[in-house]
């Protein structure tokens, strides 16, 4: 018996988040029954985080045990033969024993996508969020910068476990401009549940000049809550990466 790590990919439209739910369709219970085809007996993977119904992913990270006679590479190929086409396993390798996606993470980074358009454009807006009118680049620069650093973001997201810690800190914040959208990357050592997406909802708000960047540092600095409500949409997120110290955790 042996532990490896997974990366994933996977189209979030069709499924209703990560996390195994009863009677739904999530990217666990799609993997954990194409596991289960090619011999796995464990009741449930360990992955590195939950995405929300709707939310993508380029790199997310599980683990599983599993008594296997062959080559990583020959679990991936037979895994990629029992699953859907969007979701696949990139990359296998064996791990230490002791290797958990979640704690042994150092680092996780978001992808967001915008579009602004007046108009929708169908083979555009799976992936990314149409808003209208249209956003102030430079102001989306000038708020992601304050983003930057370790701050109580209670008012944006809530803690995995009750009366959990709301600290975190974020390593970068960064807008570009990329064949006519605007990209938010956001890496930081853990996010609370939807602080990336009340994040970009707030940005934009700033930069259509529905709120003031002073708003935000008074978010940051732990006063007015109530300013933040709006979510952005879940279809224009995607987990990129997440970071392990060295590598993973190689046996």
């Amino acid at each position: 018996m042996a532990r490896y790590q997974a990366i994933l990919a996977y189209d979030g439209t069709e499924f209703r988040g990560f996390q195994r739910q009863a009677g739904a369709r999530t990217v666990q219970s799609i993997l954990e029954n194409a596991l289960r085809d090619i011999g796995w007996r464990g009741r449930s993977i360990l992955a590195a985080g939950r995405t929300d119904t709707g939310v993508h992913a380029l790199g997310q990270v599980i683990a599983f045990d599993l008594d296997w006679r062959h080559t990583p590479g020959d679990m991936l190929q037979a895994l990629n033969a029992h699953l859907p086409a969007d979701v696949a396993v990139r990359s296998i390798r064996e791990v230490a024993v002791d290797f958990h996606p979640r704690y042994a993470a150092v680092s996780r980074r978001y992808r967001y996508r915008i579009l602004c358009d007046p108009i929708r454009q169908p083979l555009v807006e799976r992936y990314a969020w149409r808003v209208w009118p249209e956003v102030s680049f430079s102001r989306l620069v000038q708020a992601a910068n304050l983003l930057v650093g370790e701050h109580d973001f209670a008012a944006f997201g809530t803690a995995p476990r009750k009366d959990g810690s709301t600290t975190r800190t974020v390593y970068s914040a960064s807008w570009q401009q990329e064949n006519g959208e605007l990209v938010f990357d956001i890496s930081g050592n853990a996010f609370l549940y939807r602080m990336a997406r009340r994040l970009v909802n707030f940005q934009v708000e700033i930069a259509q000049s529905t709120r003031q960047i002073e708003d935000l540092v008074r978010v940051l600095s732990g006063n007015h809550e109530r300013l933040v409500q709006g979510l952005a949409p879940a279809h224009g997120l995607t987990l990129i990466e997440v970071v392990y110290a060295d590598g993973g955790h190689p046996r």
